[in-house]
């Protein structure tokens, strides 16, 4: 893009300085600035970029886009525009080529579940050989590439060159999380959705949209935005399930557990396993196991219905699909035998997740069946919570084991104190400071069958411990674990 194609693209109300010789990157970090990008200021929730218009200028910038008038001694360029929150989205597509016009985007939203979706569906499509690719909270994928990602949804700056890199990596379908903030701030202005999805709305980031209503009315953007070539797909058993897509132009697949919606779905087995269930005549197995992830598993199937793939073929392909890391995640050893505990690495870090996840295991698990609980408490966060997180795990576990997390600066040993200080019975809990020793001990003494939560860090591959961050997968110390556990069995029984 030239000096002029930026000018005309912009509409701006003003245009002073110096035309520049190149037009080098779109910033919105002054610290980002190079030589010959364009800055665009930006008001934001706790800081205005047009504070920082100065700092681009010493940095290099070429161009500065402002919805200020702008009075200064350097001949850069100066673009004044009404809105740049409004424009930043569509510029960074158009300074990328639009890469997301050559993708077909899955855009996935609500306050649980958003996750699970996107993965199961990328896990769909690429197990299906179709060329697919991520973006998520807790993972970005490029095909099969694995990069670290740092938000439910990226500013539309590192969003369009993310989907640039995946376009030139011959990427064809895109799914992705979309989080309120991103669509009250207008991250995604410029993306347009082949099909969105909307998983369910409950009590969370308040503290940004002050009420229910602004943060519902903030997911209602997403299919707002839609055209009469999208699909709209929507839980229709949510409260707000069937408002969320009543003024859409898309069309709707609305989907229940009970008299709901369009179409009605069942259980029709459910355990620590896995569950099978029906929809529109359609049946599925999946390890994913709890009534929450039901729902998840059919927003993925009907995700890849409306993209025109046939419901069995993807259904067939959902029973080898394990969801997201960490989150509810299923881990087995490599020979995956039948004298083993049945373990999960769950997120769970907070009073009410550690709550329902627990809960859902003791509603799974049947009368012969122990439900063990390993969990710990990070360091340099709310102290509250962890006499809460105690009388959960005492309440639904027949064993707790309690843990260090990530300390970060406090002294895991202290942490622990405030912890066994909720137990009503503290004689009768496993004290384990090392995180790997209360794994593999939980793992070693449980017998085969019994349910084993290892809950607090999930897809987290790293404990903060002073600063640092020591690599820790508690998925892999499982694995480890039961690996040892297995063999020594085998042995045992050579004997």
């Amino acid at each position: 893009m030239n000096f002029q194609e930026l000018i005309a693209f912009c509409k701006p109300i003003s245009v002073s300085g110096s035309e520049p010789d190149t037009i080098g990157k779109l910033r919105q970090d002054s610290r980002e600035i190079e030589p010959g990008d364009v800055f665009i200021a930006v008001k934001g929730t706790k800081s205005d970029g047009h504070n920082f218009i100065d700092e681009a200028i010493e940095g290099g910038a070429s161009v500065i886009i402002s919805e200020q008038e702008l009075d200064t001694d350097s001949d850069t360029a100066v673009l004044q525009v009404k809105k740049t929150r409004k424009l930043l989205g569509k510029l960074a597509q158009k300074m990328e080529g639009n890469p997301a016009d050559k993708l077909t985007i899955i855009g996935v939203t609500g306050t649980n579940g958003k996750t699970t979706v996107a993965t199961l569906v990328w896990q769909i499509l690429t197990k299906l050989n179709y060329k697919a690719s991520l973006l998520g909270t807790i993972e970005k994928r490029i095909l099969d590439k694995k990069l670290p990602s740092r938000l439910t949804t990226a500013d539309p700056i590192e969003l369009a060159e993310a989907m640039r890199e995946m376009v030139d990596a011959g990427t064809e379908y895109l799914a992705m999380e979309v989080s309120s903030h991103a669509l009250d701030q207008r991250r995604t202005k410029g993306i347009s959705f082949k099909v969105a999805v909307f998983t369910n709305l409950s009590h969370d980031h308040l503290d940004y949209h002050e009420t229910m209503n602004e943060y519902a009315s903030a997911k209602k953007k997403l299919f707002n935005s839609l055209d009469s070539k999208s699909w709209a797909i929507t839980n229709a058993d949510d409260e707000r399930g069937e408002w969320i897509v009543n003024s859409t132009p898309a069309k709707v697949l609305s989907f229940s557990f009970g008299d709901e919606g369009l179409l009605q779905a069942r259980i029709l087995k459910s355990d620590a396993t896995g569950m099978a269930i029906s929809i529109d005549e359609t049946e599925i197995e999946t390890p994913l196991v709890g009534r929450f992830n039901a729902y998840n598993v059919v927003e993925a199937l009907l995700t890849c219905t409306a993209l025109g793939i046939d419901g069995k073929s993807a259904a067939g392909i959902l029973k080898h699909c394990h969801g997201a890391p960490g989150r509810m995640e299923r881990v087995n050893s490599d020979l995956s035998i039948d004298n083993e505990p049945i373990v999960f690495v769950d997120y769970a870090h907070t009073p009410n997740a550690l709550e329902n996840v627990l809960s859902t295991l003791k509603e799974l698990k049947t009368r012969h069946q122990k439900l063990i609980c390993v969990f710990g408490c990070g360091g340099d966060r709310d102290k509250t919570k962890r006499s809460k997180m105690a009388k959960i795990a005492e309440s639904y576990a027949n064993r707790v084991v309690v843990t260090s997390d990530n300390p970060r600066t406090e002294d895991p040993n202290l942490i622990i104190d405030q912890v066994m200080e909720g137990f009503k019975n503290p004689e009768e809990v496993a004290r384990i400071t090392d995180r790997k020793k209360a794994i593999r001990e939980a793992v070693f003494s449980s017998k085969a069958g019994s349910i084993v939560l290892i809950a607090g860090k999930g897809h987290e591959t790293y404990q903060e411990i002073n600063g640092k961050r020591i690599h820790f997968d508690d998925s892999e110390i499982v694995r480890e674990a039961l690996q040892e556990r297995n063999d020594k069995t085998e042995k045992e029984g050579a004997i």
